[in-house]
C-alpha cells in the first residue's frame, strides 16, 4: 500500500473522530452551560403546576379551629349543662353530648357531607355524592377552601354537625327517654340540619350569597340560622311537646353545680374563637377580625345581662353573668366576619340585655319549660345577630360582600341596608318555620315508634339510674 493510499486512510478515519470528539465537546458545553430564563420559567411554572394549592398555615389554623369546636361540645357543654342539672341528671345530661360526638361523626361519614356540601339542588346535597366519604381527600375543593385539603374543610364542618343538636339537649333535659333522643337526633341532624347547612352555606345553595345566581343573599358567616336559630326554636318546641318536668315551677330546681358549668362556660368562650374565627377558613385578616368582635362581643353581653339582673334583682349572679358571655357568643356568630368591634360591642350589648329579658320575662310569661335556656340564649340571641347583621355589615371587614353577589348579571352590595335587613328577616323567618315544623313532626313520629318520656318513676329516680344505670356521686 503505497504511503498516498495510507494518508487517504489516515484522512478517512480521523474526519469522523474529529467530528464525533467535537460534537461530543458541544454537548458537553452545553450542558455545563447556564440554562436560559426561559428555560428557568419553564421549569419552576412545571413544579408550581405539580404541588397542590395548599397553604401550610391555613391547614393549621383550620385544623386548631377544628379542635377548638369538638372542645366546645367536649368538655365545654358537657360541663356546662352537667353543672345546671340536678344531680340526679348529671351523667344523663352529659352523655347527650357525648353520645352525638360518636353518631353524627358516623351518619356525616355516610351521607352527611355529601347532604351539606355536595352537588344537589338549592335545598339538599345528593346524599351518594361522597358517601363513605368518596372523593374527599387531600386535594383542595375550591367552591369551599383553596387552601387546604378538602377533608380538613370536611373536619372543621363535622364539629359544626356535632354540637348543634348537643344544644337542643338542654331543653330536653330530666325528661326524655335516651332510646327517643337518639333516633330524634339521628331524624334532626338528617332533616334540618344537613339541608338547613347545604342551603346556607353550601354550593347553590337557596340562601348562600357567593353562589352563582345568589337567590337569597343571606349572610351568616359562622351559623346563626344553621346552629342557633335552628337549635333554640327546635329546643322550644321539644320543651313544649314534651311538657314541664315533674314539679315545674312548684319546686325549686337549682343547678347542682355552678362550678362545673362556670368551667364549661370558659371552655366555650376559648372554643368560640375556632367556631368563629375559623369559620375564615384561612389565617390571614378576616380570621384575625372575627375572633376581635368574638370576643367584644362576649364581654359586653356579659356585662350587660350582669347589670340587668342586678337592676332587677339586686345582686349580679355568676352564672348570670356567664350565661351573658354564651349569650354574647351565639349572638356575634352570624355576624362576626362581617363587623367592625365597635359594633360587635353594641351587638353584645343588646345580646345581654334582650337574653335576659327572654330568659326571664318571656319564659315566664308563657310558662314553657325550656330547661337550660335554649331558646332564650341561643334562638332569640342568633336572631338578634342576624338582623343586627343585616344593619351593620361592612364591606371594610369584608370586601367580598361589595363584589361577589350577582343577581341578573349585576352585582348587588351586601352591606347593611334595608335591602339586607329584609334579606336576613326572609333567611331568620324561614330557619324558623323549618326547624320549627320538622322538629313536631319528627317528635310526633319518635313518640309514636319509641315514646318520648320518662316515665314518672324513672324521672322521680333521675336519668343516671333509670337510663344508664350509673350514679355520677357515690359518696
Amino acid at each position: 500500500m503505497t504511503s498516498v493510499a495510507l494518508r487517504r486512510i489516515s484522512i478517512c478515519v480521523s474526519v469522523p473522530l474529529l467530528l464525533l470528539l467535537c460534537t461530543g465537546a458541544v454537548s458537553r458545553a452545553a450542558e455545563s452551560a447556564p440554562p436560559t430564563v426561559e428555560t428557568r420559567l419553564a421549569q419552576l411554572e412545571a413544579k408550581t403546576a405539580a404541588v397542590p394549592a395548599i397553604n401550610s398555615g391555613d391547614n393549621a389554623w383550620l385544623l386548631s379551629s377544628a379542635a377548638l369546636v369538638l372542645m366546645m361540645t367536649a368538655p365545654g357543654l358537657i360541663l356546662f349543662y352537667g353543672g345546671l342539672v340536678r344531680r340526679k341528671n348529671v351523667l344523663g345530661t352529659m352523655m347527650h353530648s357525648l353520645v352525638l360526638m360518636g353518631l353524627v361523626s358516623v351518619l356525616w361519614v355516610l351521607f352527611g357531607y355529601s347532604m351539606a356540601f355536595g352537588e344537589g339542588n338549592a335545598f339538599c346535597g345528593n346524599p351518594l355524592t361522597h358517601f363513605l366519604l368518596r372523593g374527599v381527600g387531600l386535594a383542595p375543593n375550591n367552591d369551599y377552601a383553596a387552601t387546604v385539603p378538602e377533608q380538613s374543610f370536611m373536619l372543621f364542618q363535622l364539629m359544626f354537625a356535632i354540637i348543634t343538636p348537643a344544644l337542643i339537649s338542654g331543653a330536653v333535659a330530666e325528661r326524655m327517654k335516651f332510646s327517643a333522643y337518639l333516633l330524634f337526633m339521628t331524624l334532626w341532624v338528617t332533616l334540618v340540619y344537613f339541608p338547613l347547612a347545604h342551603m346556607v352555606w353550601g354550593k347553590g345553595g337557596l340562601f348562600n350569597w357567593t353562589s352563582t345566581g345568589c337567590r337569597v343573599p343571606v349572610l351568616d358567616f359562622a351559623g346563626g340560622t344553621v346552629v342557633h336559630i335552628s337549635s333554640g326554636v327546635s329546643a322550644l318546641v321539644c320543651a313544649v311537646v314534651l311538657g314541664k318536668r315533674l314539679g315545674y315551677p312548684r319546686e325549686p330546681m337549682p343547678p347542682h353545680n355552678v362550678v362545673l358549668s362556670l368551667i364549661g362556660a370558659g371552655l366555650l368562650w376559648v372554643g368560640w374563637f375556632g367556631f368563629n374565627a375559623g369559620s375564615a377558613l384561612n389565617a390571614g385578616g378576616l380570621a384575625t377580625s372575627a375572633f376581635a368582635a368574638t370576643h367584644f362581643s362576649a364581654s359586653a353581653a356579659a356585662l350587660s345581662w350582669a347589670f340587668c339582673e342586678w337592676m332587677h334583682k339586686g345582686k349580679p349572679s355568676v352564672l348570670g353573668a356567664a350565661s351573658g358571655m354564651v349569650a354574647g357568643l351565639a349572638t356575634i356568630t352570624p355576624a362576626s366576619g362581617f363587623v367592625s368591634v365597635p359594633s360587635a360591642l353594641l351587638i353584645g350589648l343588646a345580646a345581654g340585655a334582650t337574653c335576659y329579658m327572654g330568659v326571664t320575662r318571656l319564659k315566664a310569661h308563657f310558662g314553657y319549660d325550656d330547661s337550660l335556656d335554649v331558646f332564650g340564649v341561643h334562638g332569640l340571641g342568633s336572631t338578634l345577630g342576624m338582623l343586627m347583621l343585616g344593619l351593620l355589615a361592612s364591606g371594610h371587614i369584608n370586601e367580598a360582600i361589595v363584589n361577589t353577589c350577582k343577581i341578573d348579571g349585576q352585582i348587588v352590595p351586601l352591606t347593611g341596608g334595608a335591602a339586607q335587613l329584609l334579606n336576613q328577616l326572609k333567611g331568620v323567618l324561614f330557619t324558623m318555620a323549618f326547624a320549627g315544623a320538622a322538629t313536631f313532626v319528627i317528635l310526633k313520629a319518635v313518640n309514636a315508634v319509641a315514646g318520648l318520656r320518662l316515665t314518672e318513676e324513672q324521672e322521680t329516680l333521675g336519668m343516671d339510674l333509670s337510663q344508664h344505670g350509673e350514679s355520677a356521686y357515690n359518696d
